[in-house]
């Protein structure tokens, strides 16, 4: 009696569209040409990025190729989503287009990000560097590989969701930066009753996973949190203090049966999700929500500590 080989692996890969790729061989952009003629230190390492890059969508697709998979490619991050069977999502490029990519990502499908130039980007979700691909594409697809469950963050305007899937973090401000936001912000239990609350006058809110927890929310003084936290943070950016009276919500952690909602008192305001690729308006009265989202991301070749492999 015969056995039906495997089905060999069905493989997703996205890739980054470089700044080279974009502004110099699509948009022929005469700024860009004049600075990269001058050698000015502004793009000095647009071209050598560029090329790290296509060397390491090379070194990925022969990888691919000897491991037997089969593959679609993708180059529009932020379009992309999971349609079909899929066995793994590969994402060439760093954490910009792999939070670009996440959104398209449910929580059955295991994410590898490949740092594609690591001398230039930090890649801190990304399992694998350039030089290394093969044998993290081989562990991924022997299902040998680290991974961590990321908790993500569902977000809702007025009761309304927006997108169940940030990784990174919510900005919640005024339209303009250079304006006071002016909001209500209150942390509500899983009854619905009202934890703590407070009026504030900021340069906005952070509100995010744990995933986004080394980036903003660090930077602005929050904490930096486990991988595997399933509590998301809020942390308010430069609060306005006129007389120096102390606040009670400067920052702060959501439990998982928990709720942060934003209420706004600015006529033009907005949300931004994971970058300023995904931006909703807010205007006063509307109700922002944060609370975690029932589907995480599995990321491979990252410890719950965010150290990779290699």
């Amino acid at each position: 009696m015969s056995t039906r080989p495997p089905d060999p692996p069905r493989v997703s890969v996205v890739l980054k569209r470089s700044s080279w790729r974009r502004w110099v061989e699509e948009d022929h952009d005469p700024r860009i040409a004049a600075l990269l003629e001058a050698g000015d230190e502004t793009v000095s390492r647009m071209e050598r990025s560029h090329t790290d890059h296509l060397e390491t969508i090379d070194e990925v697709a022969g990888a691919l190729a000897d491991l037997g998979a089969i593959v679609t490619w993708h180059d529009r991050p932020h379009d992309f989503r999971v349609e079909g069977r899929c066995d793994l999502v590969v994402v060439v490029g760093g954490d910009g287009t792999l939070l670009g990519a996440s959104h398209g990502i449910g929580s059955g499908v295991p994410l590898l990000g490949v740092n594609s130039a690591p001398d230039h980007s930090v890649g801190f979700f990304c399992g694998a560097t350039k030089g290394h691909a093969h044998e993290a594409l081989a562990a991924a697809l022997a299902g040998s590989s680290k991974r961590v469950e990321l908790t993500r963050m569902r977000v809702e305007l007025n009761g309304r969701g927006l997108l169940d899937r940030v990784l990174n973090e919510a900005l919640v401000c005024h339209a303009s930066p250079a304006a006071t936001s002016r909001y209500i912000l209150r942390l509500h239990g899983l009854d619905g009753e009202v934890r703590a609350e407070e009026e504030q006058k900021s340069s906005g809110i952070w509100v995010g996973p744990a995933a986004g927890s080394t980036a903003a929310q660090r930077s602005a003084g929050g904490r930096m949190l486990s991988l595997s936290s399933d509590k998301l943070q809020y942390v308010v950016r430069e609060a306005y203090r006129p007389h120096g009276e102390s606040l009670g919500m400067v920052s702060g952690l959501i439990g998982p049966a928990e709720t942060l909602a934003i209420k706004s008192k600015m006529r033009k305001a907005c949300v931004f999700l994971d970058g300023d690729h995904i931006v909703f308006d807010v205007s006063i009265g509307d109700v922002v929500t944060m609370r975690r989202s029932d589907e995480p991301l599995v990321v491979l070749g990252l410890t719950r500590s965010g150290e990779r492999k290699r």
